[in-house]
């Protein structure tokens, strides 16, 4: 079977969490890279089903949206949960993760100037769910005793936040905890410090 051809901005953006899966799961991809100027041309837009990227291509199957990525390659890889309980609850932490991440990208690309001030003095707010949740789960998981799709998109929303603001998780020690945990684990840390990476600017405009 042909490996999985993610297309995507040379950036970590919404393809970090992808990869981060692919890569710790051992799975086969191959990174399909589009620089603005092609994407602006417009042509490659046209054939995408809702005019963004990324695309993940899996045999005849072609998906957009990042969460639906996620999702399949959750189902997939035995990232869902034990049972439907469980894949409804990590459904539920991956909808919040990306309530926030919603927040922090329309800061990067609408206010940055304006509010990233505000935006960081927000965050404790909003992490503090998460930091409640991973504080009564023995695990150390978000969800049930294994590590879940949304355990990866939390991860690298996390280290994001870290960059965007060193101390943003001096306070909360199980979140703090939790991207050691994730951290440390062999693939994810080499994929971490890889080029495909470090190499990338986290966001399209070059801010962070």
């Amino acid at each position: 079977m042909a490996p999985i051809e993610l297309t995507y901005f040379p950036v970590r953006g919404r393809g970090n969490a992808m990869k981060l899966i692919m890569y710790d799961q051992g799975v086969e991809w191959t990174d399909k890279v589009v620089t603005i100027e092609e994407w602006m041309k417009g042509d490659l837009k046209k054939t995408c089903l809702f005019g963004q990227l990324p695309k993940l291509k899996d045999g005849d199957l072609v998906l957009y949206q990042s969460n639906a990525i996620l999702r399949h390659l959750a189902r997939k890889h035995g990232l869902y949960g034990k049972d439907g309980k469980e894949a409804a609850l990590i459904d539920m932490m991956n909808d919040s993760i990306e309530d926030l991440r919603v927040k922090y990208l329309r800061m990067i690309y609408q206010e940055y100037e304006t509010g990233k001030e505000k935006y960081i003095k927000e965050l404790p707010g909003h992490l503090c769910y998460f930091e409640a949740i991973l504080a009564k789960c023995p695990s150390g998981f978000l969800v049930g005793d294994k590590i879940s799709f949304a355990d990866y998109n939390l991860y690298d929303f996390l280290v994001v936040q870290k960059i965007l603001c060193c101390k943003c998780l001096d306070n909360f020690p199980s979140l703090k905890g939790y991207v050691d945990k994730i951290g440390s684990r062999p693939k994810v840390k080499a994929f971490m410090e890889s080029d495909s990476c470090t190499k990338l600017p986290v966001n399209g405009n070059g801010k962070q």
